[in-house]
């Protein structure tokens, strides 16, 4: 059976967005990417293991557009890898309305969030990844459909923001973590039960 993993950008104090407009991301992902080379391989690795992206409705139509320009625009650099994979692979956007979407390879499901999951992690394949939004990735913690939680721990601290936890505290259990020159430390967890 595959495996969800969601892959999130975080600050050092837990939170996936600020309430102001702060620029506290290391994610540019233009020439000027500050990740440090292992942190851009360990990247492109785990999109390598997947080969379906879940989106909510809002954002799968600007996602694929902006991966697919990158892809475009570097075409034979390996740190860019992950955005051709991004397009070549297939996108399953979670949808309770009738929607279609504009890109290639996309293709809407319907119906409950535990059934709709359950019949992915049944089709053969590699892993599903999914990259937010706060939403989305709430709703499948709080129903425990997450398998991996991956979180991008940048360095810089929020003192408040959203959280991907909003059903309560939660028991982790620790994966593996890494820290690269960069300044982010990758957390690897499986989540628990709340607590």
């Amino acid at each position: 059976m595959r495996k969800l993993v969601v892959l999130m950008q975080s600050s050092a104090d837990g939170f996936v967005g600020a309430d102001i407009p702060v620029p506290w991301q290391l994610w540019n992902y233009v020439e000027h990417w500050p990740w440090d080379a292992a942190l851009r391989q360990e990247f492109n690795d785990t999109l390598a293991a997947v080969d379906t992206i879940l989106l909510s409705r809002l954002m799968v139509d600007d996602y694929v557009a902006h991966w697919t320009s990158i892809a475009e625009l570097y075409p034979a650099m390996p740190d860019f890898a992950f955005a051709r994979h991004i397009v070549e692979v297939e996108k399953v956007v979670l949808t309770d309305t009738s929607f279609v979407p504009r890109s290639e390879r996309t293709r809407t499901v319907r119906g409950s969030l535990p059934e709709t999951m359950k019949a992915l992690k049944q089709e053969p394949g590699r892993n599903i990844i999914n990259f937010g939004g706060v939403r989305l990735v709430s709703e499948l913690l709080a129903e425990g459909l997450v398998d991996e939680l991956q979180l991008y721990a940048n360095p810089a601290a929020l003192g408040g923001g959203e959280s991907i936890f909003r059903d309560g505290a939660r028991q982790l259990t620790l994966l593996g973590s890494q820290s690269y020159d960069c300044g982010i430390v990758v957390n690897r967890y499986a989540p628990g039960a709340l607590l």
